[in-house]
């Protein structure tokens, strides 16, 4: 099936770290709406050299709608790029649920998130055996409120590997409220703000010295709070290796042998 709009997910800046998949739409797209808050322009310019192209930064929902709808009566096909992986924080649910209403069919390409960006920058894998096995992407409540059972100083009593989008400028504030939960002033920390872009920065440290250090730097969007003792694991080694590659473990793939 032949969909004429396309939600794409642009990836977390890098112009090559959009999927084949979709940097082949933006190709053939007729109109292009793309985050212009988020989304490099020069993405857009390199993939949808022929294609209508509009920020959506300064429209509304009805706006955006509109010109998806009447591209699509005039026969043309439509990429609406957001930015890193559009189930994200990408606001597209609201854009999906009209074109139910419509009967206009549609299609959502997957992208690389901030997080999973943000890792690769740190050289850090977010679970390790015997000390986490979960990773949470959360944020904290601001403009838009977060449910009571999500409040950050609640989810913060699990200790897990904590990713957290569009918080830094209540940087304080998320050191306060993690501080109630299971990590302590010395639990690492980092921040990685326009991750795989060219001006990429990373701030590294404890807890406690964080919404210090990110003051400093000047970093107030376009970052992301990482917080675990996942990130200590480069300088304190790892507390256990995994199975999968154990000379003595065996699956479907190999014998385990006996040293």
């Amino acid at each position: 099936m032949k969909f004429r709009i396309s939600f794409v997910g642009a990836g977390p800046g890098a112009t090559d770290l959009i999927t084949v998949r979709g940097s082949r739409l933006l190709g053939k797209a007729d109109v292009v709406i793309y985050a212009g808050s988020l989304v490099d322009r020069k993405l857009v310019q390199l993939y949808a050299a022929k294609a209508d192209i509009y920020d959506s930064a300064g429209m509304t929902l009805t706006e955006v709608i509109t010109l998806m709808v009447t591209t699509v009566e005039a026969g043309g096909t439509v990429v609406r790029l957001h930015t890193g992986d559009p189930s994200i924080y990408g606001a597209i649910q609201e854009q999906m649920e009209e074109l139910d209403h419509l009967g206009i069919e549609y299609q959502v390409v997957p992208g690389v998130t901030s997080a999973f960006a943000a890792a690769a920058a740190l050289k850090q894998e977010l679970t390790l055996p015997e000390l986490t096995q979960t990773v949470i992407f959360t944020r904290i409540e601001g403009r838009t409120p977060v449910p009571e059972r999500e409040k950050l100083s609640k989810i913060a009593m699990i200790g897990a590997t904590m990713v957290i989008y569009l918080s830094v400028g209540m940087a304080d504030k998320v050191v306060e409220q993690l501080l109630q939960g299971a990590y302590t002033p010395e639990t690492s920390a980092a921040v990685v703000c326009r991750a795989s872009w060219d001006d990429e920065e990373i701030i590294q440290c404890k807890l406690s010295d964080l919404a210090e250090k990110v003051k400093l730097a000047g970093i107030d969007r376009h970052a992301l709070i990482v917080v675990g003792d996942v990130l200590a694991a480069r300088r304190e080694g790892l507390k256990a290796k995994s199975l999968l590659y154990d000379s003595e473990f065996s699956h479907g793939f190999r014998e385990g042998k006996v040293v």
